[in-house]
């Protein structure tokens, strides 16, 4: 059984900085693509990252590019987001995936963790 959780979620200061951890456990995760996504209140889940199963190719929604690294340790099972320079339009609860197709669409996902919350504060 596929489980990914997430962690690193907080409150901080537009312009600062937070690192997301998503451990994946339950499938073998270097075989497998992975992305983040996130869900603003009121909103649908949208698409922020995605990296493939090596680290070697990455793709970044355009409102975060340049500003957010995904990246991956596959020794540790786990995929990081590090989110800099953040914005008021940037909190949200931040889902990790994993991605068996479409890169930016949720319905190329099949699995997903229970989220972390972010908070920016102007």
């Amino acid at each position: 059984q596929v489980q990914l959780v997430e962690s690193g979620g907080g409150l901080v200061q537009a312009g600062g900085s937070l690192r997301l951890s998503c451990a994946a456990s339950g499938h073998t995760f270097r075989s497998y693509a992975m992305g983040w996504f996130r869900q603003a209140p009121g909103k649908e889940r949208e698409f922020v990252a995605y990296i493939n199963w090596s680290g070697g190719y990455t793709y970044y929604a355009d409102s975060v590019k340049g500003r957010f690294i995904i990246s991956r340790d596959n020794a540790k099972n786990t995929v990081y987001l590090q989110m800099n320079s953040l914005k008021p339009e940037d909190p949200a609860v931040y889902y990790c995936g994993r991605n068996l197709q479409d890169i930016a669409r949720m319905g190329g996902y099949d699995s997903w963790g229970q989220g972390t919350q972010v908070t920016v504060s102007s």
